[in-house]
């Protein structure tokens, strides 16, 4: 059971880092403001430290890991290009991925929830990602 839940907790903060990589990427050109892009670029850094410590853990046991679903990261494309092409601002952008940080952290608290016999270092990736996700949105609040 430990085994199984800690593959399952991987698998879906895998998902989970790729789908807010994706999405950084998706707006960072579309910035203005230098401090804004300079936060969405470390972002990506620490998503992208995340991914490389979760990928070794997925060595481990074997597994591939798991890509975002095709419908969430469908939607979440449309969205972005519908909003920007509505309103191209940075504004916009701290909108957009203020609500991915949002869905990434209630998604990933649903999963710690759901895989309670997972073990300490799966559980322990998974809150340094909760903890990126939260900082992030926190931090560009003042870009709203």
């Amino acid at each position: 059971m430990v085994e199984q839940d800690t593959i399952r907790l991987l698998r879906e903060c895998d998902a989970g880092v790729k789908m807010g990589i994706s999405s950084i990427e998706d707006v960072l050109d579309n910035i203005v403001n230098n401090e804004f892009k300079d936060r969405l670029t470390k972002a990506k850094e620490e998503h992208c430290e995340i991914d490389g410590k979760l990928q070794k853990l997925l060595e481990n046991y074997q597994d591939e890991g798991k890509d975002p679903n095709v419908m969430a990261k469908s939607m979440s494309w449309i969205k972005t290009n519908v909003m920007m092409a509505m309103n191209n601002s940075d504004e916009t952008v701290a909108d957009l991925i203020t609500d991915g940080c949002n869905m990434g952290v209630k998604t990933l608290n649903k999963y710690l929830n759901k895989y309670k016999a997972a073990d300490e270092n799966s559980k322990n990736i998974t809150n340094e990602l909760i903890r990126s996700e939260e900082s992030l949105a926190v931090d560009i609040r003042r870009f709203l």
